[in-house]
């Protein structure tokens, strides 16, 4: 029997980005460096295979730096840590790795370079995202106000109007971003607000590649974890671009073939913390059911790369 043709768009660029990649690496190498185990506070990326990938080779994860032991080095996830934590660190005397992506750390950087400045900050994120959690912990409590929506504008309470900035979590809608950033700025027109918003390449280009995609696709599948804020917002942007039937997937045997009969074009995609391995393990679960052609959608080349910290390049 001949299997119906299916036409799958694979978008180009998908899946890890530079930092994410680091990340992994950070803790591949701290358990090289001092053998396991090795304790990652947070999910070190929000992937559930990558995780247990990890947690097989050593890597114990644990929610608060109390749970580790102070003999054994402790790494940070890649989406950040308010100051307290390292400062803890520090004062039990542990070894420890921040593996916060760069892009994340630019944007800590900002926001106390605005505060030295006497500026209060606005930031534009997700309430209770280790990220958002991380960058407002860089600062004293009140120096940072979290808007989540547009409806948020017109109801926070800031010091002072003249003497505000803003700032953003790396990973959210571009589009919602530049909504929210004209409304501070109705709201607040002398409110300091950065050229280029600060969500990273790596998401603006995912959601580039799945709005170019989106009009041509019965469906669009996109590889990541329910955790993860730039996988949601991949779902989102294929739904707004004309693809009605975006959904996020984990694995190959979360797919609703019900919901799929008929289709003749597919798009997917995959958020930055989801592995190759499982974009093509859904891919192949498509070949079981259709003749399936590939073609593949480039709208960027991500040419990234981002150093581990120096105390993994020193010997031990």
């Amino acid at each position: 029997m001949s299997l119906p043709p299916l036409t799958v768009y694979l978008a180009a660029p998908r899946g890890f980005c530079a930092g994410v990649d680091r990340a992994i690496r950070i803790v591949e190498m701290a358990l090289e460096k001092w053998g396991a185990p090795v304790f990652v506070r947070h999910e070190i990326v929000h992937n559930k295979y990558v995780v247990d990938a990890l947690r097989a080779k050593g890597a114990v994860f644990v929610e608060e730096l109390d749970e580790c032991p102070e003999d054994r080095p402790v790494i940070f996830s890649a989406h950040g840590v308010p100051k307290s934590v390292p400062a803890e660190a520090v004062r039990r005397n542990m070894i420890h790795v921040d593996a916060t992506c760069p892009l994340v750390t630019k944007v800590h950087n900002e926001a106390a370079r605005h505060h030295t400045n006497g500026l209060q900050m606005i930031m534009v994120g997700h309430k209770g995202h280790p990220e958002v959690i991380g960058t407002m912990g860089q600062l004293p409590d009140g120096e940072v106000m979290l808007v989540e929506t547009l409806a948020d504008v017109a109801t926070v309470q800031v010091r002072d109007p003249a003497r505000l900035a803003m700032i953003t979590q790396t990973t959210l809608s571009v589009d919602d971003t530049a909504e929210i950033a004209a409304a501070l700025k109705a709201r607040f027109p002398a409110i300091n607000v950065p050229a280029k918003e600060d969500i990273c390449y790596a998401t603006t280009n995912r959601q580039e590649a799945v709005k170019v995609m989106a009009p041509k696709c019965d469906a669009i599948l996109v590889v990541g974890a329910p955790n993860s804020s730039n996988s949601k917002r991949l779902v989102e942007v294929g739904s707004r671009a004309g693809c009605d039937y975006s959904q996020l997937v984990q694995r190959a045997d979360e797919i609703d073939w019900r919901a799929l009969q008929g289709i003749r074009t597919l798009g997917v995609t995959a958020g930055a913390s989801a592995p190759e391995i499982l974009i093509e393990e859904v891919i192949d679960a498509f070949r079981a059911h259709y003749d399936v052609t590939v073609e593949l959608v480039v709208t960027a080349e991500e040419r990234v790369e981002f150093k581990v910290p120096k105390v993994l390049r020193e010997p031990a």
